[in-house]
């Protein structure tokens, strides 16, 4: 029996979180910005702090690796435990460029307490939700008595998520074997509120494109061939506005294939959060919601596939008028997408509309630059009900559940290593993630190490392989 005693637990955290936070608190001070190439050496020093600490904590494995761009770290403790599952963790140890002078009220690589808040650049993103595994495990093996986890444990933490991951995807194809994993937890989200718990299920995939449209050579006189020869500004127009019908449904034929619907259960789940359009809608700085009919705004941004306009031009746009048919004009799009949608098919299913939209007389390209595929756990999944019992027990409270209407590297450990991928994080909306005065709250942070010092055990006992 593998289930870690709570009290046993918290004595140990409470013994050992003032050093903890002091190892963070170096960590931090690393600033280790993938973004800026005169912070490479930073970057690369974080990695090995990290190492160096992993080793320290007991990870009999714990390696730098290399990348066409900067370093990722890698460790390993095996159970020992026949039929153990293993768990692969994943998070980031770069950070967002942050400087005192951007309005931050303290030096962002010189961590401060202030009460029971922790502020610095990664304190929430990535680095303390990282590195609240290590003292998570630190309390499960003592508090249950053993010298390995309960599970086969492995760790990634990457060095260029904050510059979009680009050699993550290349990484995990060429260390598959290593990083294989029954189940993946990401450590680099959120909860809904600091008093309302939450784990995320799924994240939206995205597919964009640029579609540049070509008419005359040049741009000619709207008043000698105006009306007689076809105007690639009108046409960017009307492919904007058929991108949706009447109900806001994305009109390309074909753009819903597959998609997995709500549940009933999944939608009472939304519903339970304690959620304020107006207060969100002050937060988007906006004056009314639109999207899809018959979906709830949580459910547009959440789990249903979206098109977007993100830019269009063309044309004469300076002072005054200038009468002319444009020579070209373009458009950029993107296409969030949910569980069962294939970016390829999408690609196709948008190429097809857009080649039957554009009148004779227009040339036009469409490029499709890199995507991400969506991914979705169900709730009935073993592993999901293991991290929330876990949760549960840290916060004792009830966990609800929540996802997320963004995009990120978790679908390419999905798809290459075929594993469902979980999501394990503490932080909260107000913690200023890339912004200003970034922060952790400490209490919640504690939670974490509770959450993970439990959900190795409950792993091992139901998610047997």
């Amino acid at each position: 029996m593998t289930k870690t005693p709570d009290s046993a637990v918290r004595s140990f955290i409470d013994r050992h979180e003032e050093a903890f936070l002091a190892d963070l608190a170096d960590w931090l001070r690393i600033p280790s910005v993938s973004a800026d190439p005169g912070r490479a050496g930073e970057v690369r020093r974080s990695a090995e702090w990290l190492a160096d600490k992993l080793r320290a904590t007991g990870f009999p494995v714990a390696e730098v690796w290399e990348t066409d761009g900067l370093p990722a770290v890698f460790a390993e403790w095996p159970s020992g435990d026949e039929g153990a599952p293993t768990v692969l963790v994943y998070g980031h140890h770069d950070v967002q460029p942050a400087a005192r002078e951007d309005g931050w009220d303290t030096d962002p690589f010189e961590p401060t307490v202030v009460g029971r808040r922790l502020y610095a650049r990664g304190a929430a993103d990535d680095k303390g939700q990282v590195f609240f595994h290590t003292l998570g495990l630190r309390a499960h093996l003592a508090a249950t008595g053993r010298t390995a986890p309960a599970v086969n444990l492995k760790l990634l933490v990457e060095g260029e998520e904050e510059s979009g991951s680009p050699n993550f995807a290349a990484l995990v194809r060429r260390e598959a074997e290593r990083l294989a994993a029954d189940v993946v937890i990401i450590s680099d989200t959120g909860m809904w509120s600091e008093t309302t718990p939450t784990v995320c299920t799924g994240m939206r995939g995205l597919a964009d494109c640029q579609i540049d449209l070509y008419g005359p050579d040049n741009d000619i006189h709207s008043g000698s061939f105006g009306g007689a020869v076809p105007n690639p500004a009108d046409v960017a127009a009307a492919l904007v506005a058929g991108l949706h019908d009447a109900d806001r449904r994305v009109a390309v034929p074909g753009f819903y294939d597959g998609v997995v619907e709500l549940t009933d259960e999944e939608r009472a789940l939304f519903a339970e959060l304690p959620f304020d359009e107006a207060q969100w809608l002050k937060v988007a700085k906006s004056y009314g919601t639109q999207g899809e009919a018959g979906y709830t705004t949580l459910e547009r941004v959440w789990a249903r596939p979206t098109a977007e306009v993100n830019g269009i031009w063309g044309g004469y746009t300076g002072p005054g008028g200038k009468t002319i048919v444009p020579a070209e004009a373009h458009l950029k799009l993107s296409f969030r997408l949910v569980a069962g949608q294939e970016v390829e098919k999408v690609r196709e299913s948008v190429a097809a509309w857009v080649s039957a939209q554009v009148p004779a007389g227009i040339r036009y390209e469409i490029v499709f630059p890199g995507a991400t595929r969506p991914c979705l756990t169900p709730l009935d999944h073993p592993a999901l009900r293991s991290t929330v019992r876990a949760m549960e027990r840290a916060f004792e409270q009830k966990v609800l559940f929540t996802r997320e209407g963004g995009s990120g590297p978790a679908a390419d450990l999905q798809d290459v290593l075929g594993a469902p991928v979980l999501f394990l994080g503490i932080s909260v909306p107000s913690d200023g993630w890339h912004s200003i005065n970034e922060k952790v709250e400490l209490d919640l942070l504690r939670k974490g190490v509770e959450t993970s010092a439990h959900l190795w055990g409950d792993l091992a006992e139901n998610f047997r392989r």
